[in-house]
């Protein structure tokens, strides 16, 4: 055998993925292309995800007078005259948003007096909405004000269901027939329900639209993320995580500038959803996952994926030696077998495993989200309150991306889960007039809950061998997703004490901080590729895993 190709070839018994990409650059061009194209479909989610910021959000609104304007009722009175003596005044002098005096109280032009004491009725003719703001919002399109304000909120718990289910159906689909067209059905479906929904008749057409396209795009990012962490070496697992979740960063901060310069709810949607134009014509030079063919034991397949890899790397020469043949030394029989979501289960390991990451990512993502969907708590601009939140994504990105290496998975997920904890606590002791210091400490909170999803999504797909990893991911993602499906809920309840959602989120980052220090370590580790390999039973079987770190890794094991 070659020296080149010791490394591969030298047994039957020491042949490993692991080995062959290195051998073939576990991240030249081959990979960097990959990891361009996915940017391009993830840079959507992150604007389709926090987008009912900007299209349900509520603009100021009074109850319509028109009506008693054209009856000649208020003769020469100037507006501001009309409003005293139709609306009543809140406790900042401005005009009640659902209701109006049942009649007229022109006393009211020379009588300074309180008009609480005035009968009332709820706004009888809809309502007049102040659009300095927004030209068009769900609200402004179907009246959800007043009685009806708590849709706006259910639409963004609505599509975050969708989003829910469709991470354990894209999560099982690409593991049973690939990721490569599981991608391709994510961004063509993402994209034609997301452009039918702007052209919804009614709120319920919109909301079963607005789940459908939750449903559909959420198969991007759960089948390119685990397409890129397959395709490199493990010295570039968390560059090629932390950078493509650098998508995440540049979509969060661009959703504020997109919103900003387009106040119409359905051309705001067009617009975050234009990318994935781009990304439907990019798909083609997307490859299918050699790892996961030749667990499948499709192993012409993957030799043909493998050379296209080498020639692009130019390291031809040393696939070139390497047939078809050889490549099913590493898929076991075990490996070509159909798996599902029970086998997540069946053994005591990877039922523990499966306990701890799914706790861990619906903390996380509760906490996240319960952060990120309140860009109007702190006094601030929502507009500049959202590109901060996306803007400060990148030097906590880039924090993690150094303590990866130093500190490990394992310390960098508890940690920032911590001091994410630490911050949501501080913040409920700032008074609310104090805006400054709490939307400093709120973003502070934001920086660390990011850095904390976005080591768990790396931290996941090495734990999760790789007959199951897409199922794993989808199933936490479930997870995730039910925790973003009740964040919206979870800030509703301000309205009983106004630190209540604050003491929640503090207290489920807290939470999975202490989970997080359960989970073995992964950095520096082969991914495992079967349930034998995390539940050590297969090194008994069949000997030596051939992976470079074989004794780390049973070290790991035993930590499953």
């Amino acid at each position: 055998c070659p020296s080149t190709l010791r490394k591969v070839c030298v047994s039957t018994k020491t042949m490993k993925f692991e080995d062959l990409i290195t051998e073939i650059n576990g991240f030249g061009r081959f990979q960097k292309m990959i990891l361009c194209i996915s940017f391009v479909g993830r840079f959507t989610l992150p604007c389709h995800f926090l987008l009912s910021n900007f299209i349900a959000a509520i603009p100021s609104h009074h109850c319509d007078i028109s009506s008693l304007d054209a009856e000649g009722i208020f003769g020469n009175l100037s507006r501001e005259q009309k409003l005293t003596v139709s609306i009543p005044a809140q406790e900042d002098g401005t005009p009640a948003s659902c209701h109006m005096f049942s009649y007229p109280q022109f006393h009211l032009l020379t009588n300074s007096s309180s008009s609480s004491e005035l009968p009332v009725v709820q706004c009888q003719n809809g309502w007049e909405y102040d659009n300095s703001t927004f030209s068009s919002t769900l609200a402004t399109q179907w009246d959800l004000v007043c009685d009806k304000k708590g849709l706006n909120k259910a639409v963004t718990t609505i599509f975050f269901v969708g989003v829910m289910f469709g991470a354990v159906f894209f999560g099982g689909m690409s593991d049973r027939f690939g990721r490569k067209p599981m991608l391709l059905v994510s961004y063509i479906s993402g994209m034609a329900f997301t452009l039918a929904s702007i052209f919804s008749t009614s709120f319920i057409m919109f909301a079963v639209l607005r789940f459908f396209s939750g449903f559909t795009i959420t198969g991007i990012v759960i089948v390119s993320v685990v397409l890129n962490v397959e395709w490199v070496d493990i010295q570039h697992r968390r560059l090629v995580s932390i950078t493509g979740s650098m998508a995440w960063a540049v979509g969060s901060t661009s959703l504020s500038l997109f919103a900003f310069c387009i106040r119409d709810w359905r051309w705001l949607t067009v617009a975050v959803t234009s990318p994935l134009l781009l990304s439907t014509v990019l798909w083609w030079w997307v490859p299918e996952s050699a790892r996961w063919l030749i667990a499948n034991g499709r192993v012409e397949k993957a030799h043909y994926y493998l050379h296209k890899c080498a020639v692009m790397n130019r390291k031809e020469e040393v696939i070139s030696r390497i047939k078809p043949e050889a490549l099913s030394i590493i898929a076991s029989d075990e490996g070509k077998k159909n798996y599902s979501y029970l086998d997540l289960v069946r053994t005591p390991k990877m039922r523990r495993l499966a306990l701890l990451t799914g706790t861990i990512w619906f903390c996380v993502a509760t906490m996240t989200y319960g952060i990120s969907l309140n860009i109007t708590g702190f006094g601030l601009n929502m507009y500049l309150t959202q590109f901060v939140y996306g803007a400060i994504e990148v030097p906590s990105k880039l924090i993690v991306y150094y303590l990866l290496e130093k500190i490990g998975r394992r310390k960098t997920e508890a940690g920032a889960q911590l001091l994410a904890g630490i911050s949501l606590m501080i913040n409920i002791f700032i008074p609310k007039d104090q805006w400054v210091g709490r939307t400093v400490v709120a973003v502070l909170g934001k920086g660390f809950a990011v850095a904390a999803f976005c080591t768990i999504v790396l931290y996941s797909s090495e734990l999760y061998p790789t007959v199951l990893r897409q199922n794993g991911m989808g199933y936490n993602s479930f997870l995730g997703r039910l925790g973003v499906c009740l964040a919206p809920l979870v800030l509703l309840l301000d309205s009983f004490w106004g630190h209540f959602s604050q003491t929640i989120l503090c207290s489920v980052a807290l939470i999975a901080s202490v989970v997080a220090w359960q989970l073995p370590e992964t950095r520096d580790r082969c991914l495992p590729e079967t349930i034998e390999d995390v539940e050590g039973t297969h090194n008994r079987a069949h000997g030596s895993t051939g992976c470079p770190h074989a004794a780390e890794n049973r070290e790991n094991t035993a930590h499953y």
